[in-house]
C-alpha cells in the first residue's frame, strides 16, 4: 500500500472559452479610484483579475505628471488625503490568484513594501531584485511553479513569515538559515530531499511545516529551535526523529504521519506538546515511561501502525481527550483507560482485540469506557492508585501560587457541589487560563468564574449535573475549548464564542444542535455523539467553514442529508449508531472521505 495519499491538484481549472488577457486589459485594472486608494492607504489588491502581467502603470503610481495633478485635483484645499506630502507608500501588495508567469524586477521600486503575495499564479521563479526589499516582513509564494529561490534570499533581513507551500522546489538555498527573523516557515508540498543544516539558527522559528516532500532525515540542529510551537513533517520518508527532540520545550504539536517512524521518540522535556499524531508509520512498542514526558498530552494519534502491546501506564496521562489505535496489532487493551477523567474518543477499530466484541468497539468510545471500567470491578483493584493518578477525596484548593504553576485551576473529581468565589480571585490574580471542574457534583456553572473571562482559553464542565449554562459565558470571548459532555443539557444560551476551536457536548439530552453552534466560526472540532439528535441541520452546519471533526454518532438520526457531502473539508465525519438505512454500514466503513462521495452523488441535479 502506498503511504502517501495522491493529493489532489487545487489550481484552478481553466475553461474553454478562457483566454489570457492583452496587457492593455491588464492595464484597465488601474481605474482612478485605484490609484486614489493606494495613494491613500499604501494597500494595492489586484486578486483575482487574470491578470497575465503586471501592469505597467503599477510603476508610475506615485509620478506627478500633469495628468495625475488634473485628475487627482491635489490642490484643492478640502482634499488634504490627497497632499502629495500625505500620500502613504505601498507596503502592501496583493497580485494572488492570477495567472503571473513572472514578476519584474522593477518591483524593487517600492522599497516600503512590507507583504507581498504571489500566491496562486504561474510564477516559475523569482526576480533577483526583490531581494532589495528589506522592510519585507509576509512574503507569500503557495501555489505557484517556483523551482528555486534567490541564493541571496537572506538579505530580506526582516522577513517574518515565508510560505511557498505547493511548488516544484527540490532544494534550498543555504542561506535560508540566516533568516533569523523568520517565524513561520512553509515549505510544504514540494519535493525537497533535505532540509539545510544550519537550520537551527532561525531561533525565533514558531511554525516549521515541511509536510508533503522527500525528506529522510532531520538535521540534528532542528533541536535548537527552541521557540517551536508547531512542526508538520508529515508525509515525508523520514525514519527517525532526532534522538535530542526533547530540546523543543516549547514544542505543542507534533504531525509526523504517514512516515517510516519505527520508534517512538524521547520526549523528555517536551513538557508542552499537546497533540502527537504518528498514524501511519512503523512503529510496534509503546514505551511504557512515556506518560513521564507528557504531563500535558491531550492527543494522541497512533492510527496505522504495527504495535502489539498498549503498557498500561499509558492511563497515567490523566489529560488526555482523543487516543487513536485503530489499525494496528493490539490483541488486549488495559481497563485503566476507563478510568481516565477526561477521555472522549477512543478508537480501537482493526485490532484483534479479544476481550471486548465487535459490537461494543462499534458502538463508541462511552460504551467501551464503561466496559473497561466493568472489567475493573472483577480484578484486583490494588493496583489502582500505582497506575492512574485518582485524587485524593479531600478538597484542598490551590492558592495562586500554585497556580501560577501553568496558570491552571484543576478541580478534577472533588466532589464538588459548590466552589467559592474566593477560589476565583485567587485564580484572576494567578492569571488562570485552563479551568477543570469536570467529575464533580455541580448544578450550575459557579458565578465566580466570570472573573476570568479576560484569560480564560480552556474551560472543562464535563461530568457534573449541569441542566443549563449560563449566558455569561459568552463573554469568554478568547475561549478555545469547552467541554460541556455527560451532563444533563438539552440547549445553549444564545452565545458567541467565534474563537472556540473545540466543543464536546457528548453525552446530553440536545434533540438538536443548538443554534449558537453555527455562530462559532473558528470551530474545528464538535463532539455531539450520544444524544438525542433526531436530524442534521447542514444549512447551519455549512456556516462552519473550519470544521474537521464532526461526530454524531449514537442518536436518533433517521435520514443524512446528501448536502452534508459538499462539506469537504470535514476530515472526521462518525455517523454510526443512529437508525437511517442510507448510507449503509459498508460505506460508513469506508472512512469519511467515502461517505462524503457517496452523499454528493444522492444530491438532486
Amino acid at each position: 500500500m502506498d503511504k502517501h495519499s495522491k493529493v489532489k491538484n487545487r489550481r484552478k481549472i481553466i475553461s474553454p472559452v478562457f483566454h489570457l488577457q492583452t496587457k492593455a486589459e491588464d492595464e484597465k485594472h488601474f481605474s482612478k479610484e485605484v490609484v486614489k486608494s493606494v495613494r491613500k492607504t499604501g494597500v494595492l489588491n489586484l486578486s483575482g483579475k487574470h491578470l497575465a502581467s503586471v501592469p505597467e502603470k503599477l510603476f508610475s503610481i506615485y509620478d506627478f505628471t500633469d495628468e495625475n495633478v488634473v485628475n487627482l485635483d491635489f490642490n484643492r484645499p478640502d482634499r488634504d488625503d490627497e497632499l502629495w506630502w500625505n500620500l502613504k507608500p505601498l507596503t502592501n501588495l496583493d497580485l494572488s490568484s492570477n495567472v503571473l508567469t513572472e514578476v519584474p524586477g522593477r518591483i524593487a521600486t517600492f522599497q516600503d513594501l512590507t507583504i507581498i503575495n504571489l500566491q496562486d499564479n504561474s510564477l516559475t521563479c523569482l526576480p533577483a531584485e526583490i531581494t532589495t526589499l528589506t522592510k519585507l516582513t509576509r512574503l507569500i509564494l503557495n501555489h505557484n511553479k517556483i523551482n528555486t529561490l534567490p541564493n541571496d534570499i537572506d538579505k530580506l533581513i526582516d522577513l517574518r513569515v515565508l510560505r511557498i507551500s505547493h511548488n516544484l522546489l527540490e532544494e534550498l538555498p543555504d542561506s535560508l538559515v540566516d533568516l533569523v527573523m523568520l517565524e513561520t516557515l512553509d515549505l510544504s508540498y514540494n519535493s525537497i530531499e533535505k532540509l539545510p543544516s544550519g537550520i537551527g539558527f532561525l531561533v525565533r522559528l514558531t511554525d516549521l511545516n515541511v509536510s508533503n516532500n522527500k525528506i529522510k532525515t532531520l538535521p540534528p540542529d532542528i533541536v535548537n529551535l527552541r521557540s517551536l510551537i508547531r512542526l508538520d513533517i508529515n508525509y515525508n520518508n523520514i525514519k527517525h526523529l532526532p534522538e535530542s527532540l526533547g530540546e523543543l520545550r516549547k514544542l505543542q504539536l507534533l504531525y509526523a504521519q504517514h512516515n517510516d517512524i519505527e520508534e517512538v521518540p524521547d520526549f523528555t522535556g517536551c513538557e508542552s506538546l499537546q497533540e502527537i499524531y504518528l498514524g501511519n508509520n512503523f512503529i510496534k512498542e509503546i514505551p511504557p515511561e512515556l506518560h513521564e514526558n507528557l504531563l500535558q498530552l491531550k492527543i494522541l494519534e497512533l492510527r496505522d501502525n504495527q504495535i502489539e502491546i498498549l503498557p498500561k501506564e499509558i492511563a497515567k496521562m490523566v489529560h488526555l481527550t482523543q487516543l487513536d489505535l485503530s489499525n494496528n496489532e493490539l490483541t488486549e487493551i488495559t481497563p485503566f483507560l476507563g478510568l481516565l477523567p477526561h477521555l472522549h474518543s477512543l478508537k480501537l477499530e482493526g485490532n484483534k482485540l479479544k476481550q471486548i466484541r465487535g459490537d461494543i468497539i462499534h458502538t463508541g468510545t462511552q460504551r467501551i469506557l464503561q466496559f473497561l471500567r466493568e472489567k475493573l470491578k472483577e480484578e484486583d483493584l490494588t493496583e489502582t492508585d500505582s497506575v492512574v493518578l485518582v485524587p485524593s477525596d479531600a478538597c484542598v484548593f490551590p492558592d495562586r501560587y500554585k497556580m501560577r504553576n501553568g496558570n491552571i485551576l484543576n478541580l478534577t473529581m472533588k466532589n464538588l457541589a459548590t466552589i467559592p468565589d474566593e477560589v476565583f480571585s485567587e485564580a484572576e490574580e494567578a492569571k488562570v487560563s485552563v479551568v477543570d471542574l469536570c467529575k464533580n457534583k455541580l448544578t450550575t456553572v459557579p458565578s465566580g468564574l466570570q472573573k476570568l473571562s479576560n484569560y480564560l482559553t480552556e474551560l472543562n464542565l464535563s461530568a457534573n449535573q449541569l441542566k443549563e449554562i449560563p449566558d455569561f459565558v459568552g463573554c469568554f470571548t478568547k475561549l478555545k475549548f469547552l467541554d460541556l459532555s455527560n451532563n444533563a443539557l438539552n440547549d445553549l444560551p444564545d452565545i458567541s464564542l467565534s474563537n472556540l476551536r473545540e466543543l464536546v457536548l457528548f453525552n446530553n439530552r440536545f434533540s438538536k444542535i443548538p443554534q449558537c453552534v453555527f455562530g462559532m466560526t473558528g470551530l474545528e472540532i464538535l463532539m455531539l455523539n450520544d444524544n438525542k439528535l433526531d436530524e442534521i441541520d447542514v444549512v447551519g452546519l455549512q456556516k462552519l467553514t473550519r470544521l474537521s471533526t464532526l461526530d454524531l454518532t449514537n442518536n436518533n438520526i433517521n435520514f443524512v442529508p446528501p448536502e452534508l457531502g459538499n462539506m469537504t473539508h470535514i476530515r472526521c465525519l462518525e455517523i454510526k449508531g443512529n437508525p437511517f438505512k442510507q448510507p449503509r454500514y459498508a460505506i460508513l466503513e469506508q472512512g469519511t472521505e467515502s461517505v462524503l462521495a457517496y452523499l454528493r452523488d444522492k444530491i438532486p441535479r
